[in-house]
């Protein structure tokens, strides 16, 4: 199919929505946990409330696809986001906050789900891993913004006394929460989002058959095809690493060298974004050349290497090597999200949102850090990330997709 462009506009611009609501739980865990006088089991639970929508509304929303179309389920899904932001600026209770967070991780799963197969058609099917890149890409720009605003918004509200904020936002956010103030950004980012796709005009996109989510038997089918299988736990794997340094390193870097969370904590985490990317752009040349299976694998093990170095560095080297991963956790998602489509001749649909449920790695993950933090130290539960990056690493290896990311040949041929 040729490439649609302005679908392909639109499914960007939803990735980085997405990533700025997303990605700010990170630069926020020590502040929650201070608010709200949260252990690191509780703290972890925060990530879970909100990964853990993928696991239950996942398939649930491409079965709604079907049924209402891209456009209606898109403006649900930021509605959704909108509503969950003004209910805790309303009520900030640690209670109405999960209920924020699963709300919000709902209108997200349920937009992963739309625009991950729509994009794999719109962007054409031998360029799908180069425009996952992209996605990607434009997904950790909003992910480095994201804590960066947070910083600017905490260190007006407490040092300038809320001097240069509107009259309307000083009475709405709580004394020492000046956190808060990001649930009406991500309410009005929501709101904006929703008046983009009302007045936008959906081309029309006719997904084939396999694209479309199928029926039970299509899930029955899937569910024991063994490489389903394995790509749904290497997005699991995937997300629950990602989230397991990003959320955790601005408490760790707080609690094992001193640096403060709400300035450098949360610089390290805009930086671990903006280098993703910056690993992005560089995912992009590699993809052009490289077979996606040798790139995953690099960067995989570049990875490690720099997480070993965060978790048993000294403070410089730790600050710096957090922010690093985030260049090689770059390719990760879009190449095995593509690796995974290119590897079933049919229910794409169907498969996508198997792959969407392994999100909730994000929330397990998350739990278990906490857990074993707990009962040990961060230290200790960080290592946890290791052993989902190995089984990343394993996708390098016994990956046989079906239709190979499109290279270009460096050498001319002889003629």
């Amino acid at each position: 199919m040729k490439t649609n462009y302005p679908i392909v506009i639109l499914i960007l611009l939803t990735f980085f929505v997405i990533s700025f609501l997303t990605n700010i739980l990170g630069a926020l865990n020590p502040s929650v946990s201070l608010s709200f006088g949260l252990s690191e089991t509780m703290a972890g639970f925060l990530p879970f409330t909100f990964f853990i929508a993928y696991g239950i509304m996942s398939i649930p929303s491409g079965f709604m696809l079907e049924k209402y179309g891209e456009k209606k389920l898109m403006l649900f899904a930021f509605l959704l986001a909108f509503l969950g932001s003004v209910l805790f600026m309303v009520k900030p209770t640690f209670p109405i906050f999960l209920i924020t967070l699963f709300t919000i991780g709902t209108g997200m799963a349920i937009l992963q789900v739309v625009i991950n197969p729509l994009l794999r058609v719109a962007g054409g099917e031998e360029n799908y891993a180069f425009t996952s890149v992209l996605a990607q890409l434009t997904f950790g720009a909003a992910s480095f913004i994201s804590p960066k605003v947070y910083s600017v918004m905490v260190t007006g509200i407490e040092e300038q006394g809320n001097a240069e904020l509107p009259a309307m936002l000083k009475n709405v956010i709580s004394p020492g929460m000046a956190w808060t103030s990001m649930y009406w950004i991500f309410a009005l980012a929501s709101l904006v989002m929703i008046f983009v796709i009302v007045v936008y005009h959906f081309p029309k996109v006719e997904l084939k058959s396999e694209e479309k989510v199928g029926s039970r038997e299509a899930y029955l089918s899937l569910f024991s095809n063994r490489t389903v299988i394995l790509y749904f736990l290497g997005i699991f794997a995937y997300v629950g690493v990602e989230q397991g340094i990003s959320y955790w390193m601005s408490k760790f870097l707080q609690i094992y060298h001193q640096f403060d969370f709400e300035t450098s904590g949360a610089e390290a985490v805009g930086n671990f974004w903006g280098y993703m990317t910056l690993g992005g752009l560089l995912g992009l040349v590699l993809l052009r050349l490289i077979d996606s299976k040798i790139v995953l694998r690099f960067f995989t093990v570049m990875a490690m290497i720099c997480l070993a170095f965060a978790l048993f560095g000294d403070a410089k080297i730790s600050f710096y090597s957090f922010q690093l991963c985030g260049i090689f956790l770059s390719v990760m998602y879009p190449v095995i999200l593509s690796l995974a489509l290119n590897s079933v001749t049919e229910h794409h649909g169907s498969f996508a949102g198997i792959l969407m449920t392994g999100i909730m790695g994000g929330a397990v993950v998350q739990v278990l850090i906490g857990i074993i933090s707990d009962f040990s130290s961060l230290k200790v539960g960080m290592l946890l990330n290791f052993i989902a990056l190995l089984f990343v690493l394993s996708i390098s290896f016994w990956a046989k997709p079906i239709i190979k990311n499109k290279t270009v040949a460096l050498k001319k041929k002889d003629h």
